[in-house]
């Protein structure tokens, strides 16, 4: 079973093209809604999280927009959450590709934001960077519901800038086009990755 990375830097249409593989009825781990899961009431996370970092939890869940401001723009608290939610995401990923081998899949993707940043590349066949124009990325990021410029610098510190992730891609797609030109290239993309799935 191929095992592909798909990352790419905030704004940049990393959901938007997992959609087109998922689309395509390629299975994708979203590492971001494993987060969202281990954060609801009942999560995995929800009481290490309040427990170091308090004010943090609201109504028994993590409220991320309180986590966010105990941690954006502070690398030794964004490492002390990482120690606790990364391994705890690395076990549903696991299940997930579990699932997945059983059923005979060919492929899977594993969509994850900060996949060139950990250790986690090691361990796929292939790694897909999207990629924006700066400006493009910089206006989606904004738009985006609580994000401020000086959040959203906060963020971009903590990622590997995007010429290094598409230095360190296998392929990149790029999103500073239409809809449809992108999905042409996640078309291209699949039938290029199934060859190769089929003839490993």
């Amino acid at each position: 079973m191929l095992k592909i990375g798909l990352t790419g830097s905030i704004g940049m249409g990393k959901t938007t093209v997992a959609k087109m593989f998922a689309a395509r009825g390629i299975p994708v781990f979203d590492a971001d809604a494993a987060v969202h899961t281990l954060y609801e009431r009942g999560g995995a996370a929800v009481d290490p999280v309040g427990e170091a970092f308090p004010g943090s939890l609201h109504d028994g869940a993590v409220d991320r927009a309180a986590l966010s401001r105990l941690v954006v723009g502070k690398p030794a608290e964004i490492k002390r959450l990482e120690a606790i939610v990364h391994p705890l995401v690395a076990g549903l990923r696991e299940a997930f590709l579990r699932a997945a081998e059983q059923r005979g899949e060919p492929m899977v993707v594993l969509e994850i934001q900060m996949l060139l940043e950990g250790s986690s590349a090691r361990n796929l066949d292939v790694i897909v960077v999207v990629s924006a124009p700066e400006a493009m990325q910089r206006d989606r990021a904004l738009a985006r519901p609580g994000m401020s410029a000086e959040k959203l610098a906060g963020i971009l510190s903590n990622q590997m800038p995007d010429a290094e992730k598409r230095a360190r891609a296998d392929y990149v797609i790029d999103t500073g086009v239409s809809l449809a030109e992108t999905e042409k290239q996640v078309e291209a993309l699949i039938a290029t990755l199934r060859h190769k799935a089929g003839n490993s």
